[in-house]
This record gives structure tokens, sequence and C-alpha cells, in this order.
């Protein structure tokens, strides 16, 4: 009969889809996978009613206009962190002296990636919710179905909730990188990045291109007899009904165990394809965690046992210099390549030339490199070698490595600068920034895109960029149609901008991100701006002297207020911002911290400043509330040590509901 073939079929491409993607052992060819599917895909056609959820042509993705949001049946805490060995000791005599002693833990890789909950019933996948604030999330079933590692019908019929936590194998990652650097479209920071904003595609068809895949790391039963007594019971049960288990999980027999778990994992994790910032350490029986309980936000049977920045010596073979928008000479190191907290280094911050005096820094030295935040890498010490003493001592350049123009020094400033305006380098820099995020925010234009453009001579500054037609970018290598339309449209789409990131594109001297948005709400054009005097722009809170100065300056410069004619010509009007003015907020000071839903951080400050309130990067006694979002950093910890008052995005919503 057909159902039975078309059930066979299923069963077949499901078990394939697990021995590939969860076991990593394929068993049946590309080319047998291939017809069973087509064959599948055909019968489903021709009998519709006989097309089920769990079916493997069910992966195949949509659009949707939002994502919606899903209150958790069962809350997702998040972990209190542990960086040392006597703190975990610690932690483990709390869970000793509720539970006994010699109590049995579970070690895991913390896997850096998006946390997800799946649920199904009678075995089959009905629905996938982001973590959100562990109360609240958002479905992202459609999506979560293109994800092969993730079943879409179980060994066995049974009614679960999965957590687990989405990732981007580092190999991918790269490629996928490779591949938008020569599209002229977004770089991902980092694999976590990647995965998260591949899953929270509106159209999932992109999500089905990116090779994601998930690790589950517990789970909820219900109705199930004989349920599993132990966590690490509970995980092998889950790798039999289908899912993706890390096979690095370990059972250890006390905390000594453990902590050589730990130690272990902190070099072995590099040679991971997967990136993993420490260890889960969990209280293995069930009964045992159900005693202990949770805090306000996280199980005191659990903790992170977080892995410490990596610090690697290598060779200092040259010292490259950069210049920046603002004519500022960076040094850069360039180092023999060398394996550092999980990617191959060849390149570190020396910040500036007083930096390397007061390193002593010579070229053929020995030095040691660690990641700032294990992302930015930098020179952090002159290892004491022998050869040192014999090198050169490093001498700062007195000319621009672009341009050739005489390098300056500014009273009070450690930088030299490039003031030549026909400094190439320089001009580049400009019109990177201009693109950027926090300026004009232009997709699609990396750093490969605006040198091609520069080089090929179709912009020499970031005005041209409103002169480009869809030809022009067409005519760039690697570029093709569907790129040249994403990159036109955005250049177009950046002409309504806010005033705000207009100012911020402008990289006036002393005016970042937050003094635009002082003029901004000041001043409601650039006109306005250009007919105040020093006085007037130095008696705005948040300006002062030096920066009214340097604004006036700006905007009475004739090159300047010729290109501010040239961009209006050309279309470039930036708006007025709509969220209300209210002192709802007035005298209370928040600092965000984690991934928001809703809003990025940034949207959430505006929101916040322009109901009265202020934003601080640091929390103190002085700190009136602390933003939380997904993932969350130290500044929860110290929030939570100080007694400051701790916000969901919920809650934060609520607060502000009345005033949006």
């Amino acid at each position: 009969m057909v159902i039975d073939r078309i059930n066979f079929l299923k069963d077949e491409i499901n078990k394939s889809n697990y021995k590939y993607y969860v076991e990593e052992n394929p068993y049946l060819s590309d080319f047998e996978y291939d017809q069973l599917f087509a064959e599948l895909k055909a019968l489903e056609e021709q009998y519709p009613l006989l097309k089920t959820p769990d079916s493997p042509t069910q992966r195949v993705g949509s659009i949707s206009e939002k994502f919606f949001p899903y209150k958790h049946k069962y809350r997702l805490y998040s972990l209190d962190n542990t960086y040392n060995d006597e703190e975990l000791k610690k932690w483990y005599e709390r869970v000793t002296k509720e539970c006994g002693n010699n109590i049995d833990l579970v070690c895991e890789l913390k896997i850096d990636g998006l946390a997800i909950a799946l649920t199904y019933e009678k075995g089959i996948f009905v629905r996938g919710v982001t973590r959100g604030d562990g109360v609240t999330g958002e479905d992202i079933t459609t999506n979560l179905k293109t994800v092969k590692a993730i079943p879409l019908k179980l060994f066995e019929p049974v009614d679960v909730e999965v957590r687990g936590e989405i990732y981007m194998p580092k190999t991918s990652f790269e490629k996928l990188n490779e591949e938008n650097l020569s599209k002229g479209e977004k770089v991902f920071a980092n694999p976590r990045n990647a995965a998260s904003g591949s899953i929270r595609q509106l159209d999932s068809t992109i999500t089905a291109k990116r090779d994601l895949s998930i690790f589950v790391y517990s789970s909820v039963f219900e109705n199930i007899p004989n349920a599993p007594a132990t966590h690490y019971e509970g995980m092998m049960y889950l790798k039999k009904l289908g899912f993706k288990v890390n096979p690095n999980i370990r059972l250890c027999k006390n905390m000594d165990e453990a902590i050589d778990y730990c130690n272990e994992w902190a070099t072995k994790r590099f040679d991971l394809n997967y990136a993993t910032d420490g260890v889960v350490i969990k209280v293995n029986s069930l009964s045992c965690q159900e005693d202990l309980g949770f805090t306000s936000r996280a199980p005191k049977w659990a903790t992170a046992f977080k892995f410490p920045p990596e610090e690697v010596s290598t060779k200092l073979l040259d010292i490259e210099l950069n210049i920046g928008k603002s004519g500022a000479v960076t040094p850069v190191a360039i180092l023999e390549p060398v394996h550092l907290a999980g990617s191959t280094v060849q390149r570190a911050s020396l910040h500036n030339f007083d930096e390397i005096k007061r390193l002593d820094v010579r070229i053929g030295d020995t030095v040691l490199v660690k990641k700032a935040a294990e992302i930015i890498p930098k020179v952090v010490k002159v290892m004491d070698t022998p050869e040192h003493e014999t090198l050169p001592v490093y001498i700062p350049p007195t000319r621009c490595p672009a341009c050739n123009s005489l390098l300056v020094e500014r009273e009070g400033e450690v930088n030299l600068y490039c003031e030549s305006k026909n400094c190439s380098q320089q001009l580049t820099a400009k019109i990177e920034f201009w693109v950027s995020k926090d300026a004009m925010d232009i997709e699609f234009m990396g750093p490969a895109i605006i040198q091609q453009l520069y080089d090929e001579r179709f912009i020499s500054n970031s005005v041209d960029l409103y002169r480009l037609t869809m030809q022009d970018f067409m005519q760039l290598e690697g570029v093709k149609e569907k790129s040249a339309y994403n990159m036109f449209t955005s250049v177009q789409e950046s002409k309504t901008r806010p005033l705000n990131r207009l100012l911020t594109a402008f990289a006036m001297r002393h005016v970042g991100k937050e003094t635009a948005e002082i003029l901004a709400e000041r001043f409601s054009s650039l006109e306005d701006i250009k007919n105040a005097d020093v006085e007037t722009l130095s008696e705005i809170d948040g300006v002062g002297q030096k920066i009214a100065e340097s604004v006036f300056e700006f905007f009475h410069d004739e090159n300047n207020i010729h290109m501010m004619e040239e961009l209006k010509s050309l279309g470039v009007n930036p708006v007025s911002k709509a969220l209300p003015k209210s002192d709802k907020l007035a005298g209370k000071t928040f600092v965000l911290t984690g991934t928001l839903q809703n809003m990025t951080r940034d949207e959430a400050s505006e929101i916040i400043k322009k109901l009265g309130g202020k934003t601080s990067s640091s929390v103190s006694k002085k700190t009136s509330f602390v933003l939380v979002g997904e993932n969350p950093g130290s500044k929860l910890d110290k929030a939570q040590n100080l007694g400051v008052i701790i916000l969901t995005e919920n809650e934060f919503l609520e607060m502000i509901k009345e005033d949006l």
C-alpha cells in the first residue's frame, strides 16, 4: 500500500539523518538518500492527505512576517559561574551539606550557542522556542525544523520537553564569513553570533542553508513510566530517542574528578569543531536536584566553570601601521601564527606608541599574547629573553605609511596623526565607519567591497556612495545581480536614518555616538546645529567647551558645508525620532547586560534616555536597575551582590508601555 511505502521512506530518511547529523556515521550514499527523498516528495504531492508533520520533506523553510512570543511551560534558568578550583569546592560543599557526602556529578562542555526548548508530543516535534528571558521566548519552530540534527520524530512516542544549544561548527562559520566577505555582506564576529543570526531569520529558507547543529543538555518528561532517576541516565535516554548528546559528557564520582575534567578540556577544547567557553557541572541525582531547588535565577544543583582567557607566547615579526578615520596611526603587531583560544592569531593590537615604549616592544621579540574578552588579540608582555637587548629599539614613524605626509602630535593625546585630506587609507577608513552599524547602518558593504569601489574610482568619499547605481555595483569582481541590488537598496534606505546617526557618521573630533544623540535631541536639523554658536553648544548638558568648539569648527568648515549640501541634493534627509519625550525615568540609571529579544541594547538605551533616564556601562550602588537579557554577563552577579533591582525585558517593557 502507498501509506506503507511512505512510512518506510520517512523512517529510512529520518534514520539516515540521525546517522549522518547526530552519530556522524552515514549509512546511505548521497545518491541513495536523494532517490528516497525524491520518491517521498512525489508520493506526498500525489497523496497530500498522507503528508504529516514528522515527514523529512517538512524541513523546507518558508517566510514569516515576525516571530511570536511563547510562554515556556517550564522556566529556563541561567547558571551561576565559578572561575577556579576553590570556588568549585565551595559550591560542592554547599551541595553535600544538603544531600550528603560523595555526590555523583555530571560534567558537560558548555556550548557557546543559542539556548532553545523543544517540545515533543507522542514523539512528534511540535514546537521550538528561544530561551528569551527564561519565562517567555519566541516561537521559531519553522526555523528549527530546518536543523537536521533536530529529530522531527523520536524513536519512541513519548511526551518530553528538551533543552539544547544551537551552534554553528567553526568550519561552517569560517566558510560563511568567507562567502559573505566576497559578496560584501555581513561578517559575523564569532560562531555564536552566526548561529543566533541564522536561527532568527524571518526567511527560514536562509536558516536551512546555514550549517547549524545542536547538543541537548536536559529534559522534562511527562507521563512516562520508569522515568530516569539521574541526569546521566536521562541524557543516555535522550540519545536513545534520537537526540544529539555531546559525546564528551562524563559521570564523575566527586569534585576532584570534575576538576580533572575541567583541566583536561581547558586545552583540549581548541581541537573541537565548535566553541565552548566552560564546563557545566550538575548534581547527578534528580531527587537531590529537587531538594536543592533554585535561586531566583539559577539552579543550586548546577554551576558553570568558565575557562580563563588563554595567553600564549609567539614571535613578533613586524609592526604594521594602520590609519583610522580620524587620521590616528595605530600600530599592529604582526605575529608568527599561533593557536590562541580556538583560532589562529597572526595580528594583535599594540594600542599606541606609548604602549610600545612602556612594554619596550621590539621587532623580533618573543611576546605574550592574549584575547581581550576572548575576542581581540593583544600583546600584554615582552618575554625576558637573551635576544631582547640585542634587538634595535622601535622608533615611531615620522611620515604616514599610506601617503607619506608628515605625522603630527596633538596636545594631550598619545597618538600620532596624519592630517592629509588625501590619505587613501584614512579616506577608506572614514567610508567604512560611515556604513557601520553605529553610523548609517548600510548593510552588505564590507571592507573588501569599499576597497574595490575606491580602487576602481567609483567613490572617493562617503558622499559618493549616494551616486552609485546598481550597474556600478555589478561591475565589481564577484558581485552578481542580487548582491548588487542588496547593496544599492541598503544605500538608498540609509538616506532617512535618524539625525543622530548622520552626526555619528560625520566622525567629528570628540563626538561619539552618545554626544551625537545629545545633539540630535537638542536640534532638529543640520541647519539648526550650524546656526548655534559655541556658547549655545557648550551649555548643553553633556557637551562642554571642547566638544562645542569641535562641532562649531566642523559645521563652519567650507569643505564640510559643501559635503552637507551635496548630501542634501542627493536625497539624504535625516529624520527626527518618533519616540515620546517624558521624565518617567528621570533620575534613574540603567545598566544593560545580555541579548534582548524585542530590541537591541542600543534601542533600549535610546528609549531610556528619551524617558529621562541614564545608562551606564558598569554596576554600582548608584545603579537603579539592571536590565537583563539572554546570556547575561558578570554585571548580573554584581547587581545581585549589591542588591540592585533586576528587570527582565518583559518587566522593562511593562514599565514603559504607556510611553511607547
